[in-house]
């Protein structure tokens, strides 16, 4: 069956069907819901699609197999927590960098934080090898553990590009838990004892 170019015309969103218009064609094409691509958003009007002409058990034109040129694909769960963690990273370091570009925290935090996100990116990438080959894996307690330490925005975007314990809830579930326990750790560095704590540290290791 040869595929046809179109346009979406007169779209009926509750009804569920609506019409493609094509050029050199003189009437325009029904199609339904059903016939559109699983993979993509509801139709609308507009839009250019590929679809193929069939005819029904009246001998009735339809159009089915109908499918967008480009673009208006459907959001998945994974592209969701792609852009939530890329959304988050994103945040949190710009909030870490302006509390350090106005002197509340010390530069080497960010260097910190930096160091153990990429060396918890390094290790889930280790683990995922590691179990496509059925070798020894990395413990779920010492990722929770940099986690804890700083290194949760690299293990927010190792699920996400690497598909690696995306899927666990119960390791997700601690996983966030680690996430909020080193924000509130963060936060408490933000007070005066905090401070003090900071200093303390930094000296002792001469900072």
């Amino acid at each position: 069956m040869a595929l046809k170019k179109g346009v979406v015309s007169n779209w009926h969103e509750n009804k569920g069907f609506g019409f493609i218009v094509s050029e050199g064609v003189e009437k325009d094409i029904f199609f339904h819901i059903n016939d559109f691509s699983k993979k993509h958003k509801t139709p609308v009007n507009g839009l250019k699609v590929n679809y193929v002409v069939a005819t029904d058990k009246d001998s009735r034109a339809y159009a089915k197999n109908v499918l967008p040129e480009n673009g208006h694909v459907k959001a998945t769960v994974a592209r969701t927590q792609l852009r939530f963690s890329l959304y988050l990273t994103f945040v949190f370091y710009a909030l870490l960098i302006g509390l350090i570009y106005f002197k509340i925290l010390p530069i080497v935090v960010l260097y910190l934080y930096f160091g153990l996100s990429l060396l918890l990116l390094l290790l889930y990438a280790k683990d995922k090898s590691a179990a496509k080959k059925g070798k020894w894996r990395t413990p779920e307690s010492t990722l929770h553990l940099f986690s804890i330490l700083g290194g949760w925005p690299g293990g927010t975007l190792a699920q996400s590009f690497l598909r690696h314990k995306s899927k666990k809830l119960s390791f997700r579930v601690y996983f966030w838990l680690t996430v909020i326990i080193n924000c509130a750790g963060l936060a408490w560095l933000l007070t005066n004892k905090g401070e003090e704590f900071l200093n303390i540290i930094f000296k002792n290791i001469n900072f």
